[in-house]
């Protein structure tokens, strides 16, 4: 474009989408040559976090659709912290395609727009949009699948945030590079959520020398995440991506019976908090048994919209280069299922290539 910019489109206008465009506003002038506390990056190559520029929104909550997205990302059941106000944005939510992405449960809490779906790829290309951000509620397949087609149409970059996976698919990863653009997916993880930590842990065990013989994590909190997956039909992909997550970081396959990963409940006083627990049982030297226990409570929303920013510079930085399909490097850093899976320190070293040129 030559004007230094990120456009970016978000589906979903939930905690996710508040937290991030809060984040935008709030690291808007962040210091280039310090350490920012809740960012990675603040500069990806040559864009800045305050040059991201939201360009449009879409929403089925009919508390959303036509407001300003600085006042939908309020409205609703959306419950996460404030942190930074965020001004008139000029942007008007638009009504989305709704398919699958209302479960059972989100029916009790949320009404549905009235009117027909907006011309999602005509809205992406009048505003020049660069890449699409993927918020849809887990368990959507239907719907996420309709948009990554109104996304290809109009030649706009994917982040894919949920488990429906679409960046680790053969099928998928050939059509975004047949339209020559790029992809990062799939399922955000957190800067430090529950993932990352029972990954970290996981891959600490294996270099220490401990075999891990059982493990779980629960979690559980009050946002409309967590009351979405109360139906478990819409749960299995989220277990799926989390499970692997952390397998990955083992040689040998575990028991089935012997590991447990997944969301356990919804308590509604927690609002956009999230509480996890994860424990290891392991053997280490002389056959002595080991137990580790961790308790992480945090802000789920804010926990990863860091993580998106730096996802969304690095497709632009892929689209500036021309570079097609599903972003090996920044997939397995920012994503629980990536294409292919690397531990921690390596995939963070393939982002920093990336960014640099060098991958």
């Amino acid at each position: 474009m030559g004007d230094n910019k990120v456009r970016v489109a978000i589906i979903g206008v939930g905690n996710c989408a508040a937290a991030l465009v809060q984040g935008i506003e709030f690291y808007r002038n962040a210091s280039d040559d310090q350490f920012i506390p809740g960012l990675m990056h603040p500069r990806v190559g040559n864009y800045h976090v305050g040059d991201i520029e939201i360009t449009a929104a879409f929403d089925i909550d009919a508390a959303k659709v036509g407001k300003d997205l600085s006042e939908a990302i309020w409205a609703g059941p959306n419950n996460t912290i404030k942190f930074c106000d965020v001004p008139h944005m000029g942007v008007t939510v638009s009504r989305g395609m709704t398919h699958d992405g209302l479960g059972r449960y989100l029916k009790d809490r949320i009404q549905k727009a009235p009117g027909s779906t907006a011309d999602i790829v005509g809205i992406l290309k009048d505003t020049k949009t660069d890449v699409v951000i993927n918020f849809l509620p887990v368990g959507a397949e239907m719907a996420t699948k309709w948009y990554v087609q109104q996304i290809l149409d109009a030649g706009c970059g994917m982040v894919n945030c949920i488990p429906v996976f679409i960046a680790r698919e053969d099928y998928w990863q050939e059509r975004f590079k047949e339209r020559g653009l790029p992809i990062v997916g799939d399922d955000i993880k957190s800067q430090v959520g529950a993932t990352i930590t029972h990954r970290v842990m996981t891959h600490l065990f294996k270099v220490r020398g401990v075999r891990l013989d059982r493990t779980y994590q629960l979690n559980f909190g009050g946002n409309m995440d967590f009351y979405n997956m109360l139906e478990r039909d819409r749960l299995e992909s989220k277990k799926e991506s989390k499970t692997n997550a952390v397998t990955s970081q083992w040689d040998t396959e575990l028991d089935p019976d012997n590991i447990h990963v997944g969301p356990s409940d919804y308590v509604p006083w927690l609002t956009d908090r999230k509480f996890c627990y994860i424990q290891m049982e392991g053997t280490t030297f002389g056959e002595v048994p080991l137990k580790a226990e961790i308790k992480l409570e945090v802000w789920d929303s804010p926990n990863s919209a860091g993580v998106v920013i730096d996802a969304v510079r690095c497709c632009k930085i892929a689209l500036d280069r021309g570079v097609a399909g599903t972003l090996v490097g920044p997939s397995s850093y920012f994503m629980k299922s990536p294409p292919q899976q690397f531990d921690d320190d390596e995939a963070r070293r393939r982002v920093e290539a990336f960014i640099a040129g060098d991958e």
